[in-house]
């Protein structure tokens, strides 16, 4: 709710799934788990209702088969109810990196306000999964330097920036990379790379009191749901560092899922580049709105954010009647 409420979508927000490991799943075995979720689900969701959304170990073939499901059950192409999907079932362009696109924006938007140039900027990145990968390729083609990336067995370290092109086809060969290099580091050291910006995009709670007497960047953008702690934050907005919060930095993908399902609506769909600027559009408002609260109010962007999106859906429940 409240990623929809700073970027101003007209979306809620909420959370389900499946307590499994669809790592040691089948094929077969994820197809029926996923129609049986959508027939367990149906009455509760929909184009005009509910709309799921892909997280955690999704992909846009569980997505094609939820959706075709829901069709079914409905005897209609319900393109609508769901995205996340592939481009020839409705899917839209750019939906793959939207949530690291939308991470490098509010970056971005962060380095103007620190007068930092992002050519050539020193960048540490915690994961490499789908946020982290594509944020590192991002800023490596728009000029920044990568000085560190990790996985779970590892961080990857070079003071002169490290191959991220060859760190992502290697990547996609081998689904992990640490263990092809000898300067491995313990995951725990990315966080004191001396750097310009640190993305957190992997695990919860990995910024504590503990470290955040450490971290040298100037710019923190939380890609990951929740890296950095309540002390953390204090204790990093008191050093002057600027923390860009995950409920913004990571908004980049619910927002192209709402582009999503208002091309299925209306049945015409945009190209990658007007996905982009219209992405840009919705997550440059959102920083600034955010940024200028902060700085007027004299509070850290988290708590800006948290006051930006519950304002608007307090309002929005007001004039409904409900509040």
């Amino acid at each position: 709710i409240l990623k929809c409420g700073i970027t101003n979508l007209p979306f809620g927000g909420g959370k389900g799934g499946i307590i499994c490991d669809p790592r040691q799943m089948s094929n077969q075995e994820l197809e029926r788990l996923s129609r049986g979720y959508v027939r367990a689900i149906s009455q509760f969701v929909g184009p005009e209702s509910d709309i799921p959304a892909p997280d955690v170990y999704t992909n846009p073939q569980i997505m094609s088969w939820m959706m075709d499901e829901y069709s079914k059950i409905n005897r209609s192409n319900a393109f609508a109810f769901i995205t996340g999907k592939p481009l020839s079932l409705g899917g839209s362009q750019g939906r793959n990196r939207a949530t690291a696109l939308g991470a490098v924006i509010t970056i971005e938007e962060a380095t103007k306000r620190k007068n930092i140039d992002i050519k050539g900027s020193r960048v540490a990145i915690q994961g490499c999964g789908n946020a982290g990968s594509f944020i590192a390729k991002i800023l490596h083609d728009m000029g920044s330097k990568i000085l560190a990336i990790s996985e779970s067995f590892g961080a990857l370290h070079d003071s002169n920036g490290l191959d991220v092109d060859r760190l992502v086809e290697l990547k996609e060969q081998h689904g992990r990379v640490t263990h092809l290099y000898d300067n491995v580091i313990p995951n725990e050291q990315l966080f004191e790379v001396d750097c310009d910006i640190l993305v957190p995009a992997a695990l919860s709670n990995q910024i504590n009191e503990v470290n955040a007497h450490h971290i040298k960047a100037k710019i923190i953008a939380e890609a990951a749901n929740g890296p950095t702690t309540p002390e953390a934050t204090r204790i990093l907005t008191e050093r002057g560092v600027l923390i860009i919060p995950d409920v913004l930095a990571s908004a980049g993908g619910v927002t192209v899922s709402y582009f999503e399902w208002v091309q299925n609506n209306q049945g015409y769909y945009w190209s990658e580049e007007e996905v982009n600027t219209k992405l840009r559009d919705k997550m440059v408002e959102a920083f600034n709105t955010i940024y200028d609260l902060a700085e007027d109010r004299k509070m850290d962007m988290r708590l800006a954010a948290y006051v930006l999106g519950i304002k608007r859906t307090a309002e929005a429940s007001r004039f409904r009647g409900w509040a």
